[in-house]
């Protein structure tokens, strides 16, 4: 097999923002490794798909410590491939992972703990096989460790130098506000906030994005395109590889509604008018809105995040067609 040698001009047509008022600048499109990257598939279509990646200017890989399946395997698949191809390249990428879901038995392997979050980032830079990673997440707010704790561990794994920044993840905004607030006054800043958004998830827009703008933390939704559903792929039936198909899937059955398959068809004829795919237009939509840092995108074959990385073609709305979009939103 011949050595991987990246596209000498990926740095070229992908769009650089910056992260709130940090020096970090993330690719518009970043790959997140929540799916397709476990033992249970195929590795060298994973490796595809990073190689596309990175050859496209998408320099941002994003995992966390239960990413598989089975957990963890999403981390060793990606160490390896990582030592493997990328290693040179290690500075040029930015690499992140989060701790918060179970990840393994008894009282210390989930939630927000000194214990488990020190504990994981350890075991995820070993899966990795890296010495740092450049953001480390708490991946959901935890109703019962006091937030001082949580927000302590991350500002103690900046400090040992095991983490560049550091984010959170699944806050709603109250919540957000407080940790952001922590953060600060312990000297570590909050670099990002990470939420799920997309066209038929709009919980963000009741003031989180606002208060991460005024507060200077990017955003990088994930679930862009709803787990699958603001795509072509089930206007004809549900294909055998999709994720409604697959028994560890996150999109079930029954989300696949008429009416939200209606909205789904209307969506498609709209990014078809526009040149676009729905899933490009799906992205194109987020990425409108400057709070936005970047966009996580998943993707299963090399060809579809081809096609989602199309959507940077035409990140313009006009008014009528934003206004079409809520209307068939409703």
């Amino acid at each position: 097999m011949q050595p991987y040698l990246p596209n000498p001009n990926r740095y070229q047509d992908m769009q650089y923002r910056r992260c709130g008022r940090s020096g970090l600048k993330l690719p518009a499109v970043s790959l997140g490794l929540w799916h397709n990257f476990g033992h249970v598939d195929v590795l060298e279509n994973s490796r595809r798909i990073l190689h596309l990646a990175f050859d496209s200017g998408i320099t941002h890989f994003d995992l966390a410590n239960n990413y598989g399946p089975p957990p963890g395997s999403a981390e060793e698949n990606f160490g390896r491939i990582l030592q493997k191809d990328f290693k040179a390249y290690r500075d040029q990428l930015v690499i992140s992972s989060k701790a918060g879901y179970h990840m393994w038995e008894g009282p210390y392997g989930e939630w927000g703990s000194k214990k488990y979050l020190v504990a994981s980032l350890g075991q995820s830079l070993k899966r990795m096989g890296l010495e740092y990673v450049d953001i480390f997440y708490h991946h959901r707010p935890d109703p019962d460790t006091p937030l001082e704790e949580t927000m302590a561990a991350l500002s103690l794994i900046v400090s040992q130098g095991k983490a560049l920044y550091v984010g959170i993840s699944n806050y709603r905004k109250e919540r957000a506000e407080e940790a952001i607030r922590i953060l600060r006054d312990m000297g570590t800043p909050c670099l990002i906030h990470q939420p799920n958004y997309s066209m038929f998830d709009r919980w963000v827009e009741g003031g989180l994005l606002d208060l991460l703008d005024s507060e200077g933390v990017g955003c990088i939704p994930f679930s862009p395109l709803q787990q699958g559903l603001l795509t072509d792929r089930y206007l004809r039936g549900i294909p055998e590889d999709s994720r409604v198909a697959k028994p560890h899937g996150f999109l079930k059955k029954g989300q696949l509604t008429d009416s939200r398959l209606e909205q789904v068809r209307q969506l498609n004829q709209m990014a078809l008018g526009r040149g676009q795919s729905l899933a490009q237009m799906a992205l194109s939509w987020i990425l409108r809105d400057g709070r936005i840092t970047s966009v996580l995108v998943g993707a299963s074959r090399p060809e579809q995040l081809a096609d989602s990385l199309k959507c940077l073609d035409n990140l313009d709305f006009s008014s009528a067609e934003l206004q079409q979009i809520e209307s068939i939103l409703g």
